[in-house]
């Protein structure tokens, strides 16, 4: 695995956790953490060892947004570097997370602001600590926020909250994350860790292609998909997801389903005795 200087990339058992390192400067986006974390996240898609992905950040901070000195200040007077590095900051939080082909969790401690939060909308899971701090305080900048962070935000935040935030850019706690939809659920600090990783060995057991077609079919048909257009997109994925379990997975779990070796309500299937 490649060597980065903004992040730190962690294996353990199926559990990759890509920890976002700039302690100093509260984990902010550079430069040099976009095209890395673009290149971590490419090659992650393709590792046998990742089931499950991590993002994370320390104690302190998950991410406090871009680098205001970096990203926007030492960039403004060179606006093909800045087009580069704006493509590569929505192409990784925004394609390569989004859509990364294993289920994705964010761990989030500490300050969560402006470009952070885009982070935690494009995983599939978010959880954080009760005292963590989130914000988008772009219009004390006298902005807003750009990028995709503003539709990512309303996208899955309850629309009255959401523009609440957006103009006043006050900060709220883990506790109000997860009442407002912005992220799954809060717990105290000293339980994140372990939470997480509760949560990351569930889906572990899961069959994982059934698994990766969950989550695109639930991003597939978002509101502005009519339900003719759903309907017609999930029977196509499930026929291809037929497909790719010819080996028997899905006919196995039923058969352990007819002899009550699981309940579907309860737990997952034993997926280990048939290929993927």
């Amino acid at each position: 695995m490649t060597t980065y200087s903004t992040i730190l990339v962690e294996k353990r058992d199926g559990v990759t956790t890509v920890r976002l390192n700039r302690p100093e400067k509260r984990n902010a986006m550079n430069p040099t953490m976009h095209r890395e974390m673009y290149d971590a996240l490419s090659e992650l898609s393709f590792d046998p060892e990742t089931l499950v992905l991590v993002i994370a950040g320390d104690e302190q901070a998950f991410c406090a947004g871009q680098d205001m000195k970096e990203f926007f200040h030492q960039l403004s007077d060179d606006p093909r570097a800045y087009d580069e590095v704006s493509r590569l900051a929505l192409a990784w939080r925004d394609d390569r997370l989004r859509f990364f082909p294993h289920p994705t969790i964010a761990a989030v401690r500490g300050w969560c602001l402006g470009g952070g939060v885009d982070i935690v909308c494009a995983t599939d899971i978010a959880i954080a600590a009760e005292d963590a701090r989130f914000g988008l305080p772009e219009i004390n900048h006298g902005g807003f926020p750009g990028g995709l962070t503003t539709k990512t935000f309303q996208e899955i935040v309850l629309p009255r909250q959401a523009l609440f935030y957006l103009m006043t850019g006050r900060t709220f706690d883990g506790r109000t994350a997860a009442d407002i939809g912005l992220i799954t659920m809060a717990v105290p600090g000293a339980e994140l860790d372990a939470t997480v990783q509760e949560i990351a060995e569930e889906l572990k057991q899961k069959e994982p292609h059934a698994l990766r077609a969950c989550k695109e079919a639930f991003k597939a048909v978002m509101p502005h998909v009519s339900y003719d257009d759903a309907h017609h997109w999930v029977e196509a994925k499930s026929g291809h997801l037929r497909s790719l379990q010819k080996s028997g997975r899905r006919r196995d779990s039923i058969e352990q389903f007819l002899d009550k070796r699981y309940k579907p309500a309860t737990e997952a299937a034993d997926f280990s005795g048939t290929e993927a």
